[in-house]
């Protein structure tokens, strides 16, 4: 199923509709770039034409920092541009989002919070994939929340949440190292947002979205790249074609 919806870059909170912070005036490079409103890509190299929709078992809920709204880097809107059914929370340390709230209070959703398990104060929370495989079974739908920002950010927003403290937290075990070109990361190992959604779709199961939001995580990644550099892409790459496949079927 494919689906050219725009995504939203408005002024306003994605998930609630409220006005968000005033926005920062963005100064870095690429600021004149005339940019597609589906995509918030470069004209030169608009990613519209590979975006594909698909269905998954598991949700994932985005809990994201003010800053990565503007940022036309972030890759956690990709994740909600694939799967439809994704949610997209601003993260206020004082004011926790309602919705939110009252979501993880929704006993048909088994949420786990996606953070590593690298300091012994929560020890007792971490599980593995076989607590997803319960979930499941017992008629659930997991959701895997991500929180989407800076390896910092996400740190920050992780202990500065109440409402996140008694959810189990599930570390993604992988050896994959990113591919993500567009930011530095303190770490090969560091995988962005949607390539650790990605890889958490394929390994609970829910292949096809995992696929899928890793051949659109690629065409976003060359896309971006080929436009820094003033580069039109003359042919679509190995990904670009197999969603173009996808959409024409």
């Amino acid at each position: 199923m494919s689906d050219n919806t725009p995504s939203d870059f408005s002024d306003r909170d994605p998930a609630t509709g409220h006005p968000r912070p005033p926005r920062r005036e963005f100064k870095g490079r690429g600021s004149f770039v005339e940019r597609c409103p589906g995509c918030n890509l470069p004209r030169l190299n608009c990613l519209c034409p590979y975006r594909f929709t698909v269905e998954s078992t598991a949700r994932v809920w985005l809990l994201t920092h003010p800053l990565e709204h503007h940022k036309p880097t972030n890759t956690g809107r990709l994740i909600r541009d694939v799967l439809p059914t994704t949610e997209v929370f601003t993260w206020y340390r004082t004011t926790p989002d309602e919705r939110l709230l009252a979501l993880l209070e929704d006993s048909r959703f088994a949420p786990f919070v996606i953070f590593p398990d690298d300091q012994p104060d929560y020890a007792d929370r971490v599980v593995s994939l076989d607590a997803v495989a319960s979930v499941k079974s017992a008629g659930k739908t997991p959701v895997f929340i991500l929180l989407d920002g800076t390896w910092r950010q996400a740190r920050r927003i992780f202990r500065k949440s109440p409402y996140l403290k008694n959810l189990p937290v599930l570390p993604l075990a992988t050896e994959r190292l990113t591919r993500y070109r567009l930011r530095k990361p303190a770490s090969a190992a560091h995988l962005c947002t949607a390539e650790v959604a990605a890889e958490l779709l394929r390994q609970s199961g829910d292949t096809l979205a995992g696929d899928v939001l890793d051949d659109y995580f690629d065409a976003f990644n060359d896309s971006y790249a080929a436009s820094r550099r003033f580069e039109k892409l003359l042919a679509p790459t190995a990904a670009m074609k197999r969603l173009q496949n996808r959409r024409t079927r």
